[in-house]
């Protein structure tokens, strides 16, 4: 079967060729499905910083519309307040006039 030193060394070179064909081809393999694996995760990331940004704009928009109501109500309640004091502040003025002309 093998005739002189070369004909071993061929058979060696090529078992090592195969051994390091199928390790390398392994190893990309996995290089590939890692690459995969991350490119997955950083789409979950991605998705998960739209849908938080959305929320924060959708609580920013939230909140411009709830402080233009509160300012709204706000002045409600200071015009309210006011009239409340000018009420008081007549029945006093009439309570006091009723009072000096007895």
């Amino acid at each position: 079967m093998f005739s002189s030193s070369n004909d071993i060394l061929n058979l060696v070179l090529s078992i090592c060729l195969v051994a390091l064909t199928f390790f390398l081809c392994w190893a990309i393999y996995y290089f590939v499905a890692s690459v995969q694996r991350i490119h997955n995760i950083i789409k979950r990331v991605e998705s998960g910083l739209t849908k938080a940004e959305e929320i924060m704009d959708i609580a920013r928009d939230k909140l411009k519309n709830s402080a233009a109501y509160f300012m709204i109500l706000g002045e409600i309640a200071k015009k309210a307040m006011e009239f409340v004091n000018e009420k008081r502040e007549k029945r006093a003025a009439a309570k006091n006039s009723g009072r000096k002309n007895k």
